[in-house]
């Protein structure tokens, strides 16, 4: 959604931008171009490969433009000045490239080690998950961060099967679930949120949007803006609620709205746009993969 970043975070020359999971460098490089001739990024991916990309195709056209460092995004305000940034990009979710690679474990599609971690200086893989958690704890994973509907049964399952032979594959575990809950048909794989759910959980994906998402509003300056891309209603709703709550100009104590209760406060932040910006015709021909994509646009005031 590169067109729609740039129309959202408006570079200028000489601004000052964050692109928070920089991967193979394709949003900063054109927040570059369009902040030329002296626009700054600052830019950050917990994938050391995608750091090394990054580097080497900035490198050639914006040297001396740029800052990449390894590293979760939750951690911003360790390193990019507070209140300096015009605007800041979180593209979440798993990359093209960490899904096309099969040694990286994170489909089912090509069999490979049951891994899943984006930093890979981690231990914990999704491997670790599967044999460790107990039936309860692979259950409420599976509930919680893919909305599973059979997370129980397929959390039985699990921990049945691994008592035979621990899991190690990714095939291994998507032949299970694909025989508890057979495709019939379907287009979508049934492991498919089972999938989801234990990348999330193995790379404290939820815990590091939520850290995040306030390390952005720090180093944003007044006018700044954040510009969010989600792939899945989980995150998509915590961006929502984030949003929502920081654009309220009232407080209220506790976690129940009352309204006789509420206090009136100065918001932080402003929505650009209260409905989300969807892909366009032509991404979506050219990148399938962009058919979940949502992006959401605050300013911050």
């Amino acid at each position: 959604m590169a067109a729609e970043v740039l129309a959202a975070l408006r570079p200028s020359p000489g601004g000052r931008y964050v692109d928070g999971t920089v991967g193979g460098a394709g949003h900063a490089a054109r927040i570059l171009e369009a902040s030329s001739p002296a626009g700054w990024l600052w830019g950050c991916d917990r994938d050391g490969v995608a750091v090394e990309v990054a580097c080497r195709r900035l490198g050639e056209a914006y040297a001396g433009r740029f800052e990449v460092r390894r590293g979760n995004f939750s951690e911003l305000a360790d390193w990019v000045p507070a209140a300096s940034c015009d605007g800041v990009l979180l593209d979440l979710g798993v990359s093209s490239p960490q899904v096309d690679c099969a040694e990286r474990g994170f489909s089912f599609q090509q069999e490979g080690p049951l891994d899943m971690r984006m930093d890979d200086r981690q231990l914990r893989t999704a491997a670790d998950l599967v044999n460790d958690l107990s039936a309860d704890e692979l259950a409420t994973v599976f509930w919680e961060y893919g909305d599973e509907r059979d997370s129980r049964r397929f959390a039985r399952a699990i921990v049945h099967d691994r008592g035979q032979r621990k899991f190690a594959t990714t095939r291994q575990l998507a032949e299970l679930i694909e025989r508890l809950a057979p495709r019939h048909g379907k287009k979508s794989h049934p492991a498919t949120r089972v999938f989801q759910a234990l990348r999330i959980a193995v790379n404290d994906e939820i815990g590091s949007l939520k850290r995040g998402l306030v390390a952005a509003v720090d180093v944003l300056k007044p006018g700044g803006r954040l510009a969010v891309i989600t792939f899945h209603s989980l995150e998509d709703r915590m961006v929502k609620e984030f949003g929502r709550d920081r654009a309220r100009e009232y407080t209220y104590p506790g976690e129940v709205d009352v309204p006789e209760l509420r206090k009136p406060c100065v918001p932080e932040l402003k929505w650009v746009s209260r409905k989300a910006v969807l892909p366009g015709a032509a991404e979506l021909a050219e990148n399938p993969r962009s058919r979940s994509a949502q992006l959401r646009v605050l300013e911050k005031i």
